[in-house]
Formats: C-alpha cells, structure tokens, sequence
C-alpha cells in the first residue's frame, strides 16, 4: 500500500544511539547540572550492559550535541548547555533527534571540508609566509604537549586547520570556513573522540606542515585530503558497533 497519508517508515535505532538517549534521560531525572561528574566509563558501561566501546561512541555523540563534556584528567561531565538550553538539551528523545541529525549531515560536512581546506593547503603552500609558518608550528606543538599528556588535542586542531586557512591568505574561503565552524567542530570532536585517533591526527597535520614548509601545493593538497578522509572515518558512519 502505499500513499501520502502512510506514516514514514520506522528509523531504527543503533545501540549506542539507545546508550545516548538513556544516559540523557538520566541526567534529566538526577537534574545534574553543569560541571556534575557523570560515573566513570566502565562503570557506566557496567551498569547499561554494554561495552566500553559503545559506551564510548554514546559519550561523543552527546558531547558533540552538547549534552556533556570530557575533560582531561576530569571525566565526563554535564556541559554548560547539557540541562537548560542548547542543541542537546532536554529529553533522551530530543537529545536522539540532535545525534541523528548530526550523522545526516555529517557527510556534507566533510565534503565541504575537503573542498575547502584541501584547496586552502595548496594556497598556503604557494602563499606562506615566515608567519604563517611558526604560527602552524606552534599549533603542531601545543598539540604535541596536549596528546602526549592524554587529551585529544582538540583545541590545538582547531588551532592548527585556523592556521593552515590563514597561511592561504584567501578572504573568501576564511569566510567560508568561519560559516561552517560550528559544524566543523562536530566533525573534530567526533573524529578525536575515536580510540587512538588524536595521534594519527597529529600525525596527518605533520605531513600538511611539511609540504607547506617546502612550499609544496601538490602535496599539501594531498595530505590535507588524505586527512579529511581519516577524519570521516568514524564509527557513526560504519555499521553499528556490537554490544
């Protein structure tokens, strides 16, 4: 049968989206609010019957939706926007909505990113200046120093790629990624999030660096590209993890 009255087919759930919803409705029930520590990970994977992995892949889509944050050395606790107001407040149903518009959009997001910023590594290959470059040195530093001691390095990423686009010395194409900076920081905080990625991520920004130190488009185009390929390789856009 088919027709417009029909009601849409039902979108199934993946676990950790199920994860996310519940841990949500906790919160909400306990009225944690901003800075409240939430249990440790194996704890909380302990209690909900599942695993660490799950679990994990939960407590990055509700901090990309801005529902809790992870802080080095500090765990997981209620973002500043996680109970009163904010793309991922409010109920587990609502908070559910915000993580699978994320998934929808992430795709474009990264299109758009290897568009922009592959492009914007060639420029600053050819455009560079003495600057430019320590600028992005420095951001490869701090990185360093943050993913040595345990972080993920997500501030100094952002840093980095706003180096890279500044080295282009395109006005146009900063404007562009000031536009989608939002959305560009749930691509970072999702791909960071993933097991051992923070170093494979430096590791990608070393290679950009070098071939715009030799003042190299090719390359940098290249490397810049083959990092946005790594950073969509997450576990939201792959088959559900299993329990």
């Amino acid at each position: 049968m088919t027709g417009p009255d029909l009601p849409r087919r039902l979108r199934r759930s993946r676990l950790y989206e199920q994860v996310a919803e519940q841990i949500s409705d906790w919160i909400v029930a306990r009225e944690m609010g901003p800075g409240d520590k939430l249990p440790a990970e194996r704890e909380l994977a302990e209690r909900l019957g599942v695993s660490r992995a799950t679990l994990s892949q939960a407590l990055v889509a509700l901090e990309v939706v801005g529902v809790v944050e992870v802080r080095h050395g500090d765990g997981t606790v209620v973002a500043p926007t996680g109970t009163g107001s904010g793309p991922g407040a409010g109920s587990g149903r609502r908070v559910l909505e915000s993580v699978r518009d994320h998934a929808d959009r992430l795709p474009d997001v990264l299109d758009a990113r290897d568009a922009l910023e592959t492009k914007a590594a060639a420029l600053a290959a050819e455009r560079r200046t003495d600057a430019d470059l320590a600028e992005i040195d420095a951001a490869l530093g701090f990185m360093a120093d943050d993913v040595a001691a345990g972080g993920r390095g997500i501030e100094a990423d952002e840093r980095f790629h706003a180096a890279v686009t500044a080295a282009a010395h395109s006005p146009l194409i900063g404007r562009m990624m000031a536009e989608i900076a939002g959305l560009v920081r749930e691509s970072r905080v999702e791909s960071l999030g993933q097991p051992g990625r923070p170093a494979d991520s430096l590791a990608g920004h070393r290679a950009v660096a070098e071939a715009i130190r030799d003042r190299d488009p090719g390359a940098a185009a290249a490397a810049m590209h083959a990092h946005v390929v790594k950073v969509g390789d997450v576990a939201l856009l792959r088959d559900a993890p299993a329990p």
